[in-house]
C-alpha cells in the first residue's frame, strides 16, 4: 500500500545561515540535473537516486559510531536512515529497468557518486544539521521532479509502461499497475524523507 503524506507541495523556507548553505548546495544540484537531462526524467532518476541513496547511508554509519562513542541509545536514527539507503536504492534498481542507462550515464554515477559521497560525508561530520536540512530540499526537489514526470505521463508525452516486476514486488502493486503507479508511490517515499530530514534537522538545531 502507498501512504501518500497529506501535502505534497510543502517547502520549508530557508531562515538560517545552515539553511542557506543547504539551500544554494540543493539549487546548484537542481541546476546542473535540469541542464544536463532536461525531460528525460527516467534517466534523470537513474543518476538522481544513486546519489540520494548515499545520506542515509553515510548519516546511519556516522550515527552508530556517535552512539557508540556516548555509550548510549541512538534514538532510532540508525534504523531509519538505513531503511532511507535502502529505499533509495530500490528507486534506482526500479529506474535502472525502466530508462536503461547508458555507457556515458554510468560513468557519471560513478563520478557523482564518488564526489558525492566524500562531499556529504565531511559536510556531515561539519555540521549533521545542516546535511539533514540538504537531503530535506533535495527530497523537495525530488517531489517536483516526480511531479513533473507524472505530468509527462498524463499527458502521453511518456509512455505509461507496464511496471517492472522489481517495482510491483517491493511496492506490493497490482499485477497491472504502470509506470504512474511507480512514480506516484516512489514520489510518496520521497515526501516521507523529506519530512524525516527536516525533522532531524530541527531537533540537531535544538541541541540534540
Amino acid at each position: 500500500m502507498i501512504n501518500t503524506p497529506a501535502d505534497l507541495t510543502t517547502r520549508r523556507r530557508p531562515t538560517t545561515f545552515s539553511d542557506r548553505i543547504a539551500f544554494s548546495f540543493t539549487m546548484i544540484a537542481r541546476f546542473f540535473a535540469d541542464t544536463f537531462f532536461a525531460k528525460r526524467y527516467g534517466h534523470r532518476a537513474v543518476v538522481l537516486e544513486t546519489v540520494a541513496a548515499v545520506p542515509g547511508m553515510v548519516g546511519a554509519t556516522l550515527q552508530h559510531l556517535r552512539a557508540l562513542r556516548r555509550m548510549r541509545s541512538d534514538g532510532g536514527w540508525i534504523h531509519t536512515l538505513m531503511d532511507e539507503a535502502e529505499n533509495e536504492r530500490m528507486h534506482l534498481m526500479t529506474f535502472v529497468e525502466i530508462a536503461k542507462p547508458t555507457l556515458l550515464e554510468r560513468w557519471l554515477i560513478l563520478l557523482a557518486q564518488g564526489v558525492f559521497y566524500n562531499g556529504f560525508f565531511l559536510l556531515y561530520i561539519v555540521s549533521s544539521r545542516t546535511a539533514h536540512r540538504m537531503v530535506g530540499y533535495f527530497e523537495e526537489e525530488a517531489i517536483v521532479s516526480y511531479t513533473e514526470y507524472l505530468a509527462e505521463i498524463e499527458s502521453g508525452q511518456i509512455e505509461n509502461i507496464a511496471a517492472p516486476q522489481i517495482a510491483i514486488d517491493y511496492w506490493k502493486l497490482g499485477p497491472e499497475a504502470r509506470l504512474k503507479d511507480v512514480v506516484l508511490a516512489v514520489r510518496a517515499d520521497e515526501a516521507g524523507h523529506r519530512d524525516v530530514n527536516h525533522a532531524f534537522a530541527d531537533e540537531l538545531s535544538q541541541g540534540r
